[in-house]
C-alpha cells in the first residue's frame, strides 16, 4: 500500500481553514504549532483524501498542484457551488482520460477534482 500525503502552502491559516471546511467540504483532522503564535500545520481529509496545509516557509513556495480523484466530478461541482465556490475550469473530459475541473484556493494552490474515465487512466 502506498499513501502519498501533499502539503500545499497557505499563508493565513483561518482564510485557509474557512475555504476548505466550509467551502469544499473537507474536516480538520489535526493541528500542530511548535508555540502558540508560530505558524501552524494541519492536515484535512474527505472522502479517503487527506493533505497538509501549512503557513511554515520552509515547506515549499505557495502555488502547488493538487490532483484529488473522485467518483463524480460532476456531482462536487453542483456541491461546491451551493457552498459558493466557483471552479476556474468547469468539468471537462480530457483527452488524457480524465474528467476534471480546476479550483484554485485563496492561495493560488490548483485543486484538480479528476475522475478517471478509463481503467487505463
Amino acid at each position: 500500500m502506498q499513501a502519498v500525503v501533499p502539503t500545499l502552502r497557505i499563508r493565513d491559516y483561518e482564510r485557509s481553514r474557512r475555504f476548505y471546511v466550509d467551502g469544499l467540504g473537507f474536516q480538520i483532522d489535526w493541528e500542530w504549532r511548535d508555540e502558540p503564535g508560530l505558524p501552524v500545520t494541519a492536515q484535512v481529509s474527505r472522502a479517503g483524501m487527506r493533505f497538509y496545509l501549512s503557513e511554515r516557509e520552509g515547506d515549499g513556495p505557495v502555488g502547488g498542484r493538487v490532483h484529488l480523484y473522485v467518483t463524480d466530478v460532476d456531482a462536487w461541482q453542483a456541491e461546491l457551488l451551493s457552498r459558493g465556490i466557483l471552479a476556474e475550469r468547469a468539468p471537462v473530459n480530457q483527452p488524457w482520460g480524465n474528467r476534471e475541473m480546476l479550483v484554485i484556493d485563496p492561495d493560488g494552490n490548483e485543486l484538480f477534482i479528476c475522475k478517471a474515465l478509463s481503467a487505463a487512466s
